[in-house]
């Protein structure tokens, strides 16, 4: 492959990471506001489509196009900002696959609770909490992966 094709799958891959988690983010807060469990388990639905979908097949593709790009141009992975990148990717990673089993059960508390006419549990909330938690490292560590791509500092 050449450079300007692999550059373009790497950055829309970020894009793709980037945007979905934004939006996702955005999504589940909304709904989480409105208390209203009918409304969380559709958006959650959506919200965990949308991972499965977007999230997860960029989330495999960032790490192939980027040692493919390393490869084509000639940096190593122990360079500095790449060694730095590959790590933040970890951190995001670690961050990101609890989130995920966080979104599905919260979804399947939300449907329980509309199911049943019920109020959201309180399990439903300390989820949305530590899911709430998890989002700020994980969104400044893409932050810092993008600034590092762009930037390639002398680390």
């Amino acid at each position: 492959m050449t450079y300007e094709i692999l550059l373009f799958l790497h950055v829309i891959g970020a894009m793709v990471l980037l945007g979905t988690g934004a939006g996702i983010a955005f999504f589940m807060v909304v709904s989480h506001h409105s208390r209203d469990p009918a409304l969380i388990a559709h958006v959650a639905g959506i919200v965990v489509l949308a991972d499965t979908l977007f999230t997860a097949t960029a989330a495999v593709a960032q790490p192939i196009t980027g040692y493919l790009l390393a490869q084509e141009v000639g940096w190593a992975l122990t360079e500095g900002w790449v060694a730095l990148s590959l790590a933040l990717y970890l951190v995001v990673g670690a961050f990101w696959l609890p989130v995920v089993w966080m979104q599905i059960r919260m979804r399947n508390l939300a449907r329980q609770a509309r199911e049943a006419g019920a109020a959201l549990p309180e399990a439903y909330f300390r989820l949305y909490r530590w899911w709430f938690a998890c989002g700020f490292p994980a969104f400044a560590a893409v932050l810092a992966i993008l600034w590092l791509m762009l930037t390639k500092p002398a680390l």
